[in-house]
């Protein structure tokens, strides 16, 4: 059973929840987006991993945000959550934002991680037409006090492609749950850090010399394959995958098929944690 964390940090006191036993393995999740996630995940790994499953800066139950962020700083407060567990090393499971600062941990902290799956991300700086949608989507919220109809239609198109939306009701639930939670001016900060504040990170990624599996979702609109694949490109030895009928939350529309990936690339990657 997952046992909630209090875990002060650089951006505020961070939510995690903690089950199992063994080498730790940190989750991070999707913008607008909390540690909800990964429960397939948390429930799979947890029988021979330590499993922190964090609620990211702003989200879920973590301090609202009340400033912007850097990568830096993201990447610290992964850190920190390491040393408030007297953890080591973890190996990093990172959904779009999470994959972003899983990137940026491996480069600036190579003797912290063992593995890292970066999913559903992005190397690269927001296209103008990404800025617009997102800065357009953030009015829209604060017009309407929160991700509500006809806003949660679009941020659900965002996330999730025809297939989840078509046959995985269940998976369209959680989500516009975790969307209806999103406390709107932490929301504004997160996404302007992660949107159109975003660095290059390619020549930093350059710099990882732990392995790294990339995973794409054949149907994410928002990061679509070849973004994914141009990030996998600038990480030394990185393995790259893409997954059929999934989107841009991978972890939540096709568990099972994520489980085994990262099942099989730990067991390809053994290292004493």
């Amino acid at each position: 059973m997952l046992v909630d964390h209090d875990v002060p940090t650089v951006l505020g006191r961070l939510r995690v929840r903690v089950d199992g036993d063994g080498p730790a393995m940190l989750m991070w999740p999707s913008l607008l987006m909390d540690g909800r996630l990964w429960a397939a995940q948390a429930a799979h790994f947890a029988g021979r991993f330590t499993v922190l499953v964090v609620d990211p800066p702003g989200h879920g139950d973590s301090e609202p945000l009340t400033r912007g962020f850097s990568f830096e700083e993201c990447a610290t407060v992964i850190e920190q959550v390491l040393d408030h567990f007297g953890v080591t090393r973890a190996h990093v499971l990172g959904n779009s934002w999470g994959g972003m600062i899983g990137g940026t941990f491996a480069a600036l902290h190579p003797d912290r991680v063992g593995v890292s799956v970066l999913m559903n991300a992005t190397a690269t700086t927001a296209g103008r037409y990404q800025r617009i949608e997102y800065a357009a989507m953030l009015r829209t919220a604060r017009v309407l006090r929160g991700i509500r109809p006809p806003l949660t239609r679009s941020v659900l198109k965002a996330f999730l492609g025809p297939t989840t939306l078509r046959t995985r009701g269940d998976v369209v639930r959680t989500v516009r749950a975790s969307l209806s939670r999103v406390d709107m001016t932490s929301a504004t900060w997160a996404v302007r850090s992660v949107v159109p504040e975003r660095p290059d990170q390619r020549e930093l990624f350059a710099r990882i010399t732990t392995p790294v599996l990339v995973i794409a979702g054949a149907e994410d609109a928002t990061f679509p394959v070849a973004e994914n694949r141009a990030m996998a490109d600038a990480i030394p030895g990185a393995d790259f995958v893409v997954i059929d009928g999934a989107a841009h939350l991978a972890a939540l529309e096709v568990p099972d098929q994520v489980n085994a990936l990262v099942d099989d690339y730990l067991a390809r990657h053994p290292l004493d944690m």
